[in-house]
């Protein structure tokens, strides 16, 4: 059952190119993807600490964490939100910082959390999940395709493979591949979020970017990769008159000019004065390559910037507690020094970071850890964020609920993703004309042309 018919569904995919901005903005904003690959157990990360808990301790089991004495819940203080009493994950006090206020300062709660946040193509009840009358996101609970869905945002499947960050940059940064830096850079090799019906994503290291570099002049080229990379600098170098080698030749040119201007402008940022923020570990090394890559974006020429990076390994059959604890110790103090930062740089107001996963997880233990299931909780952090508030509709963590399709506890969506990048879009400049071309299924849970917000974690006065 499509919620699209195919003919409106393949108008929307031919717009690129069709809808470039004229007179694009001139304020510089990014917005950040950190994706967590494997689908984490976020009702694990954002607990509640008021009477509900009991029900989500007797749900939980063997996987509970407790609201007092050894590994219990860090408190979260709201500013707003549903009113309600939640904490964190004790190995999370660098997000209960972020939510709460950098450096104990409540006017600097920069981090809400929407919850029970999934992929849908309609809004849908459990009613209509088990009499299948509303049409389903594609291969429910398969990682593959989940995590493909957050990035396209089109859960009943594409004609053509477009990303909606990608969709973007073909409207506001159309000229992407003509010789300017891409709009879209990612840290974690290729990915569907950043690729557009005319535009593709720039995918750089840690490091820089990857460049070939020639031999110095007067020094024999004697490194086997030193002589590859100059064979291969003079091959794209030539002039040919074949059309298709020429054309290689050019692209490929350009690709690496690209590559080496941007290494050469992520080399010359002096990071020492963030640099000494970040933990020692993978997470904090790609977070601090990420503030560099803000910081030079007005080098870079572009306005409008989306930066993609994938930290895998949240697909927790089995030691769940144990295996989790110690990757949030190392993933919370990189996003809380990742936002102190920017803070630092003065550019806390032009970012804004959000984590995605492919499904959260269920809600019974298996025994030793959970399944594959559906909705769950996602953080959203940064200056223009109303942080210190928990969003959405959180939902009834009882077995057989009327949010459980079953299975264990997995959980129907009350948010769909399309509404948390519907309201970053709106701060990012995306008119309310061209919504529909990045996100096609919006209209079936928000107007973009409303006049409020589809969740409500913007400041007043941040969007349009």
């Amino acid at each position: 059952m499509s919620s699209l018919p195919a003919l409106n569904m393949l108008l929307h995919l031919q717009m690129a190119g069709k809808a470039a901005a004229q007179g694009g903005p001139t304020d510089r904003r990014t917005i950040v993807c950190v994706m967590l690959a494997g689908g984490w157990d976020t009702f694990n990360l954002l607990v509640p600490r008021d009477a509900r808990h009991a029900v989500y301790a007797t749900t939980r089991g063997n996987l509970a964490l407790p609201l007092s004495g050894p590994g219990s819940l860090l408190s979260l203080s709201q500013n707003g939100g549903d009113g309600m009493l939640y904490g964190v994950h004790p190995s999370c006090s660098g997000l209960a910082e972020l939510f709460n206020g950098l450096g104990g300062d409540s006017n600097k709660r920069r981090a809400s959390f929407i919850t029970n946040i999934g992929t849908l193509i309609h809004p849908t009840t459990k009613a209509q999940y088990l009499a299948e009358t509303v049409p389903m996101p594609r291969a429910l609970f398969s990682h593959s395709d989940q995590i493909d869905q957050w990035q396209t945002s089109v859960p009943q499947g594409l004609t053509q493979a477009s990303g909606w960050a990608g969709r973007v940059a073909d409207l506001l940064h159309p000229t992407a591949n003509s010789g300017d830096t891409a709009m879209n850079i990612s840290f974690s090799g290729n990915n569907l979020l950043q690729v557009g019906n005319s535009t593709q994503q720039f995918v750089v290291t840690q490091d820089g970017a990857l460049t070939l570099t020639p031999a110095q002049a007067g020094v024999s080229p004697v490194n086997p990769l030193t002589v590859k990379n100059v064979a291969h600098t003079s091959l794209i170098s030539q002039t040919y008159a074949n059309l298709m080698q020429q054309s290689y030749a050019t692209l490929t040119k350009n690709s690496l000019e690209l590559q080496q201007h941007f290494k050469e402008e992520f080399d010359a940022f002096d990071a020492g004065a963030i640099a000494g923020l970040f933990p020692n570990n993978p997470y904090g090394e790609q977070m601090l390559a990420l503030a560099k890559t803000i910081a030079i974006r007005e080098q870079l020429g572009v306005t409008r910037q989306t930066l993609f990076i994938n930290f895998g390994g949240w697909d927790h059959h089995g030691e769940l507690l144990v295996t989790q604890a110690g990757m949030l110790n190392r993933l919370s103090p990189a996003l809380l020094d990742f936002q102190k930062a920017l803070d630092q740089m003065g550019m806390q107001d032009s970012v804004i970071t959000f984590t995605a996963s492919d499904f959260a997880r269920t809600l019974r233990s298996n025994g030793r850890g959970t399944d594959h299931a559906w909705g769950g909780n996602s953080l959203v952090f940064g200056g223009p964020v109303q942080g210190g508030q928990v969003l959405g509709t959180f939902p009834d963590l009882a077995l057989d609920s009327n949010d459980d399709v079953g299975y264990g506890g997995r959980l129907i969506p009350t948010t769909s993703v399309d509404h948390l990048f519907a309201e970053m879009l709106r701060w990012f400049g995306v008119s309310a004309t061209d919504m529909t071309y990045v996100l096609p299924n919006i209209t079936n849970f928000y107007s973009p042309s409303s006049t409020s917000l589809p969740i409500g974690f913007l400041k007043p006065g941040t969007w349009s």
